[in-house]
């Protein structure tokens, strides 16, 4: 599995107290595998065997578990909670084939399959990156799934205003280098407000983006979901950051590409929220989310 050369990460008191929060998180969890072809997709599940329906969390590109930080425990409430690293990203291996959605789409279904049971339906929230891949996992899960919903989807082929081009990582960048990068990405893409890119912010997305092999960018952009979602019976909503990077000012252009699915079943805007709403405003995003997923 992927891990985060120590090279990449200054040990000081952003690292202290981050690791500290992640770690707080998981000692609520149970850890899960299912099988990949070429080794293993890495789950955390919160509230296992309390009996409530399953709901399944993708994160963004270039990202982990710790998108959903801070929702695990508010949707525990709820669901028994699965936020899965997607193939190539997090602590998962790679797939075979990094560039192809529908196989790693395909991976994530197999998972997801063995992970609920047999007589339940299945719940599925994917954000951003992950709201995409969530295009190619649903129709392999054709009647297992119940709902879909995305959040800050791309993949729709809408209107966008382009922002300034996020930094690359190389590999010969010194730590405190790669912690620049990474916060002036978040600030681009991430958040309305640069107040909110705090040390778990910063300290998770560096772990992210050195440990990252499989390439999200340019899968997002596809207008994969153009063609999926009319097709699946399960029912369909969207929860958006109000100031969405990836969105504004064409919000209303996604809320209405949706209300236009057989299937569609509401529309949630977080306010004063980026494109992370869900770390940037989690008290609303919790609740649109609660309500939404049936």
């Amino acid at each position: 599995m992927p891990k985060v050369e120590d090279r990449f990460i200054l040990q000081d008191a952003v690292t202290s107290a981050a690791e500290a929060e992640i770690k707080n998180a998981l000692t609520k969890a149970l850890k899960f595998t299912t099988p990949l072809p070429t080794g293993e997709m890495v789950w955390h599940a919160w509230g296992k065997g309390s009996g409530k329906p399953c709901l399944y969390l993708l994160h963004g590109g270039y990202g982990s578990w710790i998108h959903w930080i801070r929702n695990v425990d508010a949707l525990a409430s709820h669901f028994t909670v699965y936020a899965g690293d997607i193939p190539g990203l997090g602590d998962s291996d790679a797939p075979p084939d990094r560039r192809n959605p529908d196989e790693i789409g395909r991976l994530i279904a197999n998972g997801i399959e063995l992970l609920t049971p047999t007589s339940e339906q299945a719940r599925l929230m994917g954000f951003s990156f992950g709201g995409v891949i969530s295009g190619y996992v649903a129709p392999y899960l054709g009647p297992r799934l119940k709902s879909l919903t995305l959040v800050g989807a791309s993949g729709m082929g809408l209107r966008r205003v382009e922002f300034l081009p996020l930094a690359r990582f190389e590999r010969d960048m010194d730590p405190r280098a790669i912690r620049c990068l990474a916060r002036r990405n978040l600030e681009l893409l991430m958040v309305r407000d640069p107040k909110t890119v705090d040390s778990l912010a910063l300290h998770m997305q560096v772990m992210n983006t050195t440990r990252a092999v499989t390439k999200s960018r340019w899968i997002s952009r596809l207008p994969s979901l153009v063609d999926k979602l009319p097709k699946l019976t399960c029912s369909i909503s969207g929860i958006w950051g109000e100031f969405d990077s990836t969105s504004f000012p064409y919000l209303a252009e996604r809320r209405n590409f949706m209300a236009k699915l057989p299937t569609f079943s509401g529309f949630e805007v977080i306010p004063d929220a980026g494109h992370w709403a869900m770390y940037e405003n989690a008290k609303d995003f919790n609740n649109a989310a609660i309500k939404l997923i049936t």
